[in-house]
C-alpha cells in the first residue's frame, strides 16, 4: 500500500470521525491529506477528480433535508470534498507548473 492510499483512508476515516466529533483543525487537515493524494493522479482522472470536488461541495447541503441523519450526512460528503478540493487544486497546481515550466 502507498502513502496516498493511506493518506487517502485516513482522510476517509477522519471526514467521517469529523462529523461526529469536533476535530481541531480538521479543514485544513482533509485539504492537505488531498493535496498529497492529488500529487499521484494519474492525468486520465483529472477532469473527473476535479468535477468531483465542486459537485461534492455544492452539493453536500442536500442531505441537510434528510430528517434525523442529514445533517451528518452533510457533514461526511462535505468533508470528503474537502479532501477532494485538495486533490483538485493539487492537479490544477501541476498542470500550472508542467504548462509554463521553461
Amino acid at each position: 500500500m502507498n502513502v496516498q492510499k493511506i493518506v487517502g483512508l485516513v482522510a476517509m476515516a477522519l471526514a467521517v470521525v469529523g462529523a461526529f466529533v469536533v476535530i481541531p483543525n480538521l479543514a485544513a487537515i482533509l485539504v492537505v491529506g488531498g493535496l498529497i493524494i492529488g500529487f499521484s493522479i494519474d492525468g486520465a482522472d483529472h477532469v473527473r477528480v476535479i468535477v468531483s470536488a465542486v459537485a461534492l461541495a455544492a452539493l453536500a447541503g442536500t442531505l441537510a433535508a434528510i430528517p434525523a441523519i442529514g445533517d451528518r450526512l452533510a457533514a461526511i460528503v462535505g468533508n470528503i470534498g474537502l479532501a477532494a478540493a485538495g486533490a483538485a487544486i493539487m492537479i490544477i497546481m501541476r498542470n500550472v507548473y508542467h504548462r509554463f515550466k521553461p
